[in-house]
């Protein structure tokens, strides 16, 4: 199976996020598309972040109506922080049954070279990248890279939590399951 990795915080999961994933499912050949949940970004400071579980547990609700998507804790199981190349040696490992694509918005790969082994991963991996305004694709380094325009709202984890700590709805900027846990749980208060 041909698989599309999404890497983030998930700080929390948004709209924005789904909508990418099922944009790309729909405009490649790839057949699943998985959420990895890390728990430690190299480059976010950690305690900025809710626990990596929770993340998951939001992650799994906001996928659970959908069999393409998946949450992954793949992540959880390696050392910190995490290093994309890393989980990608341990995903073809684990499942050599499978092909592995990394998706990234343009900002994101931008920072590619700044990446652990990003010369290995330029040359074992393919991307999908997604355009976002300002940031513009260049790829010099020669990566195997597909460029795809997908509908982009301007919604963050950070303006979700935000409006949490401002006492805001979030009604709409998440599936309404992961607004109902977060709210339930005080998340990000």
């Amino acid at each position: 199976m041909k698989i599309g990795l999404y890497f983030g915080s998930f700080n929390p999961i948004h709209i924005g996020h789904l909508i990418i994933a099922s944009h790309v499912l729909n405009q490649t050949d790839l057949q699943q598309v998985w959420f990895v949940v890390s728990p430690q970004n190299p480059f976010k400071p950690a305690s900025s972040l809710l626990n990596e579980y929770h993340r998951l547990h939001l992650v799994q609700l906001a996928v659970e109506d959908d069999i393409r998507l998946r949450a992954s804790d793949i992540e959880f199981k390696l050392p910190k922080p995490s290093y994309t190349i890393d989980t990608l040696i341990y995903l073809k490992e684990k499942y050599p049954q499978h092909s592995f694509e990394i998706i990234m918005g343009s900002d994101s790969f931008q920072n590619l070279p700044k990446w652990k082994n990003a010369s290995l991963l330029i040359s074992d991996y393919a991307f999908t990248v997604y355009n976002r305004p300002g940031f513009t694709i260049n790829n010099n380094a020669g990566a195997k890279l597909r460029i795809l325009d997908a509908p982009l709202l301007t919604i963050s984890a950070t303006h979700v939590r935000d409006n949490i700590k401002a006492g805001k709805t979030i009604r709409y900027l998440v599936p309404e399951k992961v607004r109902e846990y977060i709210e339930a749980n005080h998340y990000y208060q």
